[in-house]
């Protein structure tokens, strides 16, 4: 059975971590998602200026909004107060919600592509992982705002250029195998593609995408609700214009409320299950996974998956994690090619 590693579990660790420097430097904080209400406020009215609920309609405040999912509900429309809850939820929240922070060690700093680094800020430890290719003389992590987190709010809205971290490490064993002939499948949900982005870089930094001249097909399957939440998105699609063995799949749940995304809305790993060759799946698999398996993609990319020619590496939250294993098992993806890391 596969073991499925728990991000979470590293907080504890972090006393445990060789102590690298004291005073790392702050050189950049980067906000990467936007404040969009003005937008949602328009998708809202536009939402519900014709809905044929009683006490339900386009003129409704923010504050009125959760009246008006609730009125869905019993009218029986649970798809409309399934989006006004969206909605509602994604103009409540705070902004900014997702930094990337990147600071200067002043030391030399080993790392293998995939590991974290234990990071304390105003006397608060949390373990991250880096997102940046360890070639970099700087590091990088990317860090979502936790409501109610002791330290995730105040890297977001109080962290400045200049100010003084104290690192630990690098530890982590979710890390790139040998190298292989194998195209790579990676998988995430929100900045849980953060040490699968230091994984791409250096795979491309160092030619590892090929083997023995052969290209391998690198695959990410990026999950979130907006595509403003998706960490690192212009890096992943320059790289994807840029290179032809590379194809990104962004996976936004609610983005078509608010703009014309025609991609996938499924989650990551049955995004993932879309673009699997399915003559290439020599297992019997049961009559839903094989409507998933079977379903045309919405990606736009042409290419598609052998399972028994690929590694998978996934981190994000652990109903994706176990989800995906199940997925993978059933396809007949070997278990010693699929690395996980799970959270939440």
């Amino acid at each position: 059975m596969i073991e499925v590693r728990r991000h979470a579990s590293q907080h504890d660790a972090i006393g445990e971590l060789p102590l690298l420097t004291e005073s790392a430097r702050v050189t950049a904080v980067t906000y990467q998602d936007d404040d969009r209400s003005e937008e949602i406020a328009t998708a809202m009215e536009r939402l519900l200026a014709d809905v044929a609920i009683e006490g339900v309609d386009g003129a409704m405040l923010p504050g009125e909004w959760e009246a008006a999912a609730e009125a869905a509900t019993a009218a029986g429309r649970a798809d409309l107060a399934r989006q006004v809850t969206a909605l509602g939820r994604r103009y409540d929240r705070p902004y900014p919600m997702l930094a990337a922070v990147r600071f200067d060690t002043a030391v030399d700093v080993d790392f293998v592509a995939g590991q974290y680094v234990g990071l304390t800020y105003e006397g608060i430890p949390r373990a991250y992982s880096l997102s940046n290719s360890p070639a970099e003389d700087e590091l990088e992590i990317c860090v979502r705002r936790v409501p109610g987190g002791r330290l995730s709010p105040r890297i977001c809205a109080d962290l400045a250029v200049g100010d003084e971290l104290t690192i630990r490490g690098p530890y982590g064993e979710l890390v790139l195998g040998d190298h292989a002939p194998r195209d790579l499948a990676f998988v995430a949900t929100g900045t849980g593609v953060a040490p699968l982005k230091s994984m791409i870089e250096y795979l491309f930094e160092t030619g590892r995408d090929e083997y023995d001249g052969q290209r391998r097909d690198v695959w990410l399957f990026l999950g979130a609700d907006w595509t403003d939440d998706l960490p690192y998105r212009e890096y992943f699609r320059d790289l994807a214009a840029t290179r032809e063995n590379f194809h990104f799949v962004p996976c936004l749940v609610f983005e078509s409320l608010l703009s014309e995304w025609e991609g996938e809305t499924d989650f990551v790993q049955d995004a993932l299950l879309a673009h699997v060759d399915p003559d290439r799946v020599t297992t019997g698999v049961a009559a839903p996974l094989e409507r998933r398996l079977r379903r045309e993609p919405r990606s736009g990319v042409d290419a598609r998956i052998d399972p028994g020619n690929v590694d998978v590496y996934a981190c994000g939250i652990n109903a994706m994690v176990y989800s995906l294993l199940a997925e993978t098992d059933a396809i007949g993806v070997p278990d010693q090619r699929v690395e996980v890391e799970g959270f939440g």
